[in-house]
């Protein structure tokens, strides 16, 4: 989709490759093809672990600012794409461009709304459910970089799960879990640290992995979460692994690959937790009541069992878990 409204700005000359110097690429997402634009001259910029090892199998993933010309891929969150764009005025040099493209479910027309009489942005093109639009480098959008804020204690930024404070399926997890865990434990898609400094008022917690795959999300834990037992890992849950076989997997995994619902993304955080917990190991984790998870429950755990929720959430606890399949 994306590469429809690349390659026909390409094509129709809305858009005119720089000749030298580099193209910054903001936030794609798998599945987008960078193809038109020179190789040896695209830098992809994302915090989003899993396309950041997508892309740097084919680009420069290391930034290196000023640009000649930028493309910010639209994020879903207004604030955050209203960061990004700012970020991007800051990195590509004067006179050059900056494009922006997103589809009409990400806020396209909400973002470009915003931009006019700001800067001076060309007609949108239209195609394949989104829209592309550009501006010259130059005008000051500072005051849309995106700000930390402070969120009963805790340090947030937007654009990150449940940046407006601690999601209800987190806080019924936190209250469901037992006064004494095992002493290695790992909290998969740790966010900003919530359940992590949850966890770490038990004192049988010896070692607690955060595993986030948002690089913001993750800097926000490393100064939400100051004790001397966590580690931070930016990484993929579902393909991380510990340095030895875990006592408990904590986790309120996402469910959703960009606006559409995938339960496969749990079942997949399910799996991890099996292949990461010693046979003794434990699995605690809240999710929506409508997400199909009992199957790959059944098929990673010998017991499991609801153990708090309300009609909207389960918190469920799960032991023994199953050898995995070669």
């Amino acid at each position: 989709m994306r590469s429809a409204r690349l390659s026909l700005a390409l094509e129709t000359g809305a858009l005119d490759l720089p000749s030298d110097s580099r193209i910054a690429v903001y936030r794609p997402r798998i599945g987008d093809d960078l193809s038109d634009l020179p190789r040896e001259r695209v830098t992809v910029l994302t915090g989003f672990k899993p396309d950041h090892d997508h892309f740097a199998a084919r680009y420069s993933v290391t930034p290196a600012p000023p640009y000649a010309a930028a493309i910010v891929c639209l994020p879903r969150s207004r604030e955050a794409a209203r960061g990004l764009i700012a970020r991007a005025a800051t990195e590509v040099a004067p006179g050059g461009w900056i494009a922006v493209d997103g589809q009409k479910t990400d806020g396209i027309d909400t973002a470009l709304k915003d931009l006019r009489g700001r800067v001076d942005l060309s007609d949108s093109l239209s195609k394949a459910h989104g829209k592309l639009a550009s501006f010259p480098a130059g005008p000051d959008l500072s005051d849309w970089l995106a700000v930390p804020h402070r969120v009963e204690g805790f340090q947030t930024v937007p654009g990150i799960f449940s940046a407006d404070g601690p999601d209800h399926g987190s806080v019924l997890l936190a209250a469901a879990l037992p006064a004494k865990l095992g002493g290695k434990v790992a909290d998969l898609g740790a966010g900003w640290g919530f359940l992590a400094a949850e966890l770490l008022k038990r004192p049988t917690v010896k070692r607690l992995d955060l595993v986030e795959a948002e690089a913001d999300a993750l800097d926000c834990a490393r100064i939400n979460v100051i004790d001397s037992r966590a580690r931070f890992h930016w990484a993929d849950a579902t393909t991380w692994r510990p340095e030895t076989l875990l006592d408990v997997v904590v986790m309120n995994p996402p469910f959703h690959t960009g606006r559409e619902a995938d339960p496969a993304l749990g079942a997949a955080f399910i799996r991890a937790a099996r292949r990461m917990l010693a046979p003794s190991g434990e699995l605690w984790l809240v999710a929506n009541r409508h997400l199909p998870y009992d199957a790959v429950l059944s098929e990673c755990f010998l017991e499991v069992r609801d153990v708090a929720g309300d009609s909207a959430f389960r918190v469920i606890h799960a032991i023994k878990p199953r050898r995995a399949k070669p």
